[in-house]
C-alpha cells in the first residue's frame, strides 16, 4: 500500500474505535441528559478547533470554504445530520439502548448502498441486491422483537449514512480541520443557546456535580473533535470499499460494551435479528472484496498495456 493509503487506514481504525468506545464516556457523565451532552460537545469542539486553526494556520482555507456557497452548504447539510446523529446516539445510550444504537452502525453499510442506488443512480450488483434484502428481513424480524420499529438504530444508519455521503463529496474541496470547524461553527449558535437556557431552567449539570464532571464535560470538544477528524482525514484518503470494512469495527465495540460492561439484556429473537444484519454485512463484505479484487486487476491490466 502507498503512504496515502496506510494513513487513510490508520485513521479510519483511530475513528471508529475512538467511536466504539464511546458509550463508556457518555456512561461517566450521567446525570448529564443527552441534550446536554450534545450542546457541550458542539461548544468545546468549537474551542478545540479555533485553537487546532490556528495552530495550523489554516485561517485562510477556513475563510475560502465560508465564502465558497457550494462547500458551506455541503457543511451546514453535514452539520445537521452529524447533530441529529449525536443526539440520537447519545440517548440511546443513556437510556439503555446501547445495543439497539449499536445496530445503527451495523445497519449503516446498506444505506451506503441504498443512498448509491437513489442518489448516484448506480446498478447494483446480484450480492449488494440479495445483502440489502437481508437487511430488510433483519430490520422486521427486530421490529417483532421490539415491539416496534428499532427508530434508533433506522435514524442512526440514516443520518451517518447521509453525513459520510456528503463529507465524500465535499472531501476532496477541503481538508478535515476546516471542514470541521466549519460544521461546529453552524451548530454553536443552537448549542450555545440549549447551554444556557438549561443553565436558567436549572437542569444543567456543568458546574453542579463537582470538578471532575466539569473538566469531563469540557474534554467533550477534543473527544468529539479527533475521532471526526480523523475519519475526515480517512474518507479523503479511502474508497468507500475500505471505508464501508473500517465501519464495522465502531458498532462491534459498541455491541460488546452493552453486552459486558452495561448488561443488556439479549433475546433469543433480537439475536436472531442481529444474526440476520450480520449475515447482509457478510455478503455485502463478499461483494465489496470482490469487486475490489477485479478492480485491481483491471487496472494493473491497463497497466500493463500502456507500459
Amino acid at each position: 500500500m502507498d503512504k496515502e493509503t496506510t494513513a487513510g487506514i490508520l485513521f479510519g481504525i483511530g475513528a471508529y474505535g475512538l467511536w466504539g468506545l464511546l458509550p463508556l464516556y457518555f456512561f461517566v457523565l450521567m446525570p448529564a441528559g443527552a441534550v446536554e451532552i450534545v450542546a457541550n460537545r458542539v461548544v468545546w469542539s468549537l474551542l478545540f478547533c479555533a485553537l487546532l486553526i490556528t495552530v495550523t494556520r489554516s485561517w485562510s482555507a477556513l475563510a475560502r470554504a465560508l465564502r465558497d456557497r457550494t462547500v458551506f452548504g455541503s457543511l451546514a447539510l453535514a452539520a445537521f445530520l452529524i447533530a441529529v446523529n449525536w443526539l440520537t446516539y447519545t440517548y440511546g445510550v443513556t437510556t439503555g439502548q446501547a445495543v439497539e444504537a449499536s445496530l445503527g452502525y451495523f445497519i449503516n453499510p446498506l444505506v451506503s448502498v441504498l443512498l448509491g442506488v437513489f442518489v448516484l443512480k448506480e446498478k447494483l450488483r446480484p450480492l449488494q441486491w440479495a445483502a440489502v434484502a437481508i437487511g430488510f428481513v433483519a430490520v422486521g424480524v427486530l421490529t417483532y422483537s421490539y415491539g416496534k420499529l428499532p427508530w434508533i438504530a433506522l435514524t442512526l444508519a440514516f443520518s451517518f449514512g447521509l453525513y459520510g455521503f456528503v463529507k465524500k463529496r465535499v472531501g476532496p474541496k477541503v481538508d478535515a480541520a476546516t471542514s470541521l470547524s466549519v460544521e461546529t461553527m453552524v451548530l454553536a449558535p443552537f448549542a450555545a443557546v440549549t447551554m444556557i437556557y438549561l443553565a436558567a431552567a436549572g437542569t444543567a449539570t456543568l458546574t453542579t456535580q463537582g470538578p471532575g464532571h466539569f473538566w469531563l464535560l469540557l474534554a467533550s470538544g477534543v473527544i468529539t473533535a479527533v475521532p471526526l477528524l480523523f475519519f475526515g482525514a480517512s474518507a479523503r484518503r479511502l474508497p468507500m470499499t475500505t471505508i464501508g470494512l473500517l465501519q464495522y469495527f465502531a458498532p462491534l465495540l459498541q455491541f460488546i460494551l452493552a453486552l459486558v460492561v452495561f448488561r443488556e439484556a439479549m433475546t433469543l429473537d433480537r439475536w436472531i435479528g442481529f444474526g440476520v444484519v450480520w449475515l447482509a454485512l457478510l455478503v455485502l463484505t463478499v461483494d465489496m472484496l470482490r469487486t475490489a479484487r477485479k478492480n485491481l486487476a483491471a487496472k494493473r491490466t491497463r497497466r500493463s498495456q500502456a507500459g
